[in-house]
């Protein structure tokens, strides 16, 4: 009965994040194991529900993850997901309270973002093979991670009717379901069309259902999932560097630290990175030691001595 009543929560605040948070499969994953663990710990302290957890339960829980020796971060996240869905459970009448309202966050590490140097992706760019149906598609994936910084999520919502060719824009589907226009360089939209009028027709007629309307497709013909996305990046990261680890969200770092170390805007970056606060975008402040070099020694009077 305790685990049917766990389910019963657990899928109705599921629903609750896709149709009205719109949050990516792989947050979704992430909420569902983070309140599954939560539950196992809860047997452990003779409690069957969650509806049963009260803030002296909470704080126990902040202790038994310290224990656990996870770092800040992860706890951070294990605790906010359990506020959101307590926050559910009382919006729908299931709690009074709210039991982990009042536990403070641990503050996470400021670690700056990994990201690529021009010259690594110019070699990762040169390693495709366009005569390949697979690689002509994760050429594209590539070059429109590079030319907008969008993140995995939205890559896989990209449709085909969503890339203008004639404007250069693309229609993103972010967060929220908030939607934004981005710009697309000329490498990427060249990539892309190749990609279309070649690769994907072929990709395309191996599905047996419904011809889809994604723009990235498997190699079954069916819609690429951040899943796929992710494996995508990581092997072809590995093929030409076994030194790199680098995620599509680091390709998205990558954008962001070129446009501001070639002169970019910090409100123009938050527009086309789709951030709601400033705040967010200034972690992308850091700058290659090349360009601090080069921006000090050419606008401070004393860098170096004259002739």
């Amino acid at each position: 009965m305790a685990e049917k009543m766990f389910s019963y929560y657990l899928n109705g605040f599921k629903k609750f994040l896709q149709v009205e948070k719109s949050v990516s499969d792989l947050t979704l994953k992430a909420y569902e194991r983070d309140l599954t663990d939560f539950h196992e710990f809860l047997h452990t302290e003779g409690l069957t529900s969650p509806i049963e957890a009260d803030a002296r339960i909470a704080r126990v829980y902040f202790s038994h993850l310290y224990n656990k020796k996870y770092d800040r971060a992860t706890v951070a996240r294990k605790i906010s997901a359990l506020r959101t869905f307590y926050k559910f459970l009382k919006r729908e009448g299931y709690v009074e309270n709210n039991a982990f309202l009042s536990s403070s966050l641990p503050k996470k590490e400021r670690k700056l973002p990994r990201f690529l140097y021009e010259d690594e992706l110019t070699k990762l760019f040169h390693s495709f093979d366009i005569t390949k149906d697979l690689d002509q598609r994760d050429l594209a994936i590539f070059e429109l991670f590079y030319a907008t910084g969008i993140r995995v999520s939205e890559c896989c919502r990209v449709r085909v009717d969503d890339v203008d060719e004639d404007l250069a824009t693309l229609l993103v589907k972010g967060k929220g379901r908030k939607e934004r226009f981005v710009i697309v360089g000329s490498f990427a939209l060249e990539a892309i069309a190749y990609y279309k009028k070649h690769a994907r027709k072929r990709l395309s007629q191996k599905n047996k259902g419904e011809p889809a309307e994604a723009l990235f497709l498997n190699n079954n013909g069916a819609p690429l999932t951040e899943r796929g996305v992710c494996y995508v990046v990581n092997k072809r990261v590995k093929a030409v560097s076994q030194t790199l680890n680098i995620s599509p969200h680091d390709l998205r770092h990558t954008f962001a630290t070129h446009l501001l170390n070639n002169g970019a805007d910090m409100r123009t970056v938050q527009d086309l990175l789709g951030h709601e606060h400033l705040s967010t975008t200034q972690i992308y402040t850091h700058v290659t030691k090349d360009r601090l070099k080069s921006v000090y020694e050419s606008a401070h009077p004393r860098a170096r001595k004259k002739g």
